[in-house]
């Protein structure tokens, strides 16, 4: 752990898939690619600033009160006493917008963690947790942590209470790798929410918590049928699917190709398979990507391990 302050340090904050279809709000796991990058370093100037950002299109703002980066770090500076230090901060956006990815949630993650690292690490992740939570409320709305969680900590998270944000890391099976395929439209976390049910039928309820059950053991046992089995969404994707075309057939083609599920990452558009191996999931991407692609809709693959780090240093100095 550092004991001095640092000069500059760069972090890279990745995407992460929440729900894991039966999960809804409770489960989320981190992939390697894309993600977002940021910079912190010291400045004269007292206080937080935020100089550059990029690939944004001009979306974000500069104010480091009102940009979820910022809320995040300012919270964290708050606790810290340290609100008056003079920090400036760029941020390099590198995963898009609206996409079911964690966008808002890597932001957040990587503004509280690039900042704890300037000065020294004087918080750990688990400790960071519900600054980051914060800086994506603000963005959202919703405080839920089944993308911060992942992004922060890695691997595969298992929320028990988000009011409490009682937090659990669960075993990554070996061969488990995930297809992920983002199809270039725009699905707002909002509206997302506004189409589902308020109220859910008890027999629903009970099958959907059977299911997030067999998934969590699945993955303690590295049962791939088992997680195969568990794979199903009863409650968010009857509604949701409608936000992506040709969602029915981007699942028949995923199944077809050798997924052991399908679904719809976070709020959507982004869509995800877990499958058992590399080579499955790169055919399954291939295949869903396809199915995008005829309608046309432009379409991005991403294949990846369960990643295990999360949030990291890429440079300091």
């Amino acid at each position: 752990m550092t004991t001095q302050p640092l000069k500059e340090v760069r972090i890279f904050s990745p995407a992460t898939v929440a729900n894991v279809a039966c999960g809804f709000d409770v489960l989320g796991f981190a992939i390697d690619s894309p993600g977002d990058e940021i910079v912190a370093r010291f400045s004269s100037k007292p206080g937080l600033t935020i100089s550059k950002i990029t690939g944004d299109d001009g979306r974000l703002p500069l104010d480091s009160k009102k940009n979820t980066a910022g809320v995040a770090a300012h919270a964290l500076l708050r606790h810290l006493g340290k609100s008056d230090v003079g920090i400036e901060m760029e941020i390099h956006k590198k995963m898009p917008f609206g996409s079911g990815l964690g966008s808002s949630a890597a932001s957040a993650v990587g503004g509280a963690f690039v900042v704890n690292r300037l000065l020294g690490d004087p918080l750990t992740r688990l400790q960071l947790l519900p600054f980051v939570v914060a800086g994506e409320a603000a963005a959202d709305g919703a405080w839920h942590a089944d993308n911060v969680a992942p992004c922060l900590l890695g691997g595969i998270t298992l929320i028990r209470s988000n009011a409490e944000l009682d937090v659990m890391d669960v075993p990554i099976p070996d061969r488990l790798w995930a297809a992920v395929v983002h199809p270039d439209i725009v699905v707002l976390t909002k509206v997302a929410r506004e189409i589902m049910p308020r109220q859910v039928q008890l027999e629903t309820s009970t099958q959907q918590s059977g299911n997030l059950g067999g998934l969590l053991c699945g993955f303690f046992k590295s049962d791939y049928a088992l997680i195969g089995r568990s794979l199903h969404d009863l409650i968010a994707e009857p509604h949701r699917h409608r936000l992506i075309p040709e969602f029915y057939r981007a699942k028949a083609a995923a199944m077809a190709a050798g997924a052991l599920g399908f679904s719809i990452s976070g709020a959507g558009p982004s869509v995800f398979a877990l499958c058992e191996g590399e080579e499955t999931a790169r055919k399954v991407a291939a295949a869903v990507a396809a199915v995008f692609a005829s309608v046309p809709i432009k379409a991005t693959p991403y294949v990846s391990r369960i990643n295990p780090k999360g949030v990291h240093v890429i440079s300091e100095s």
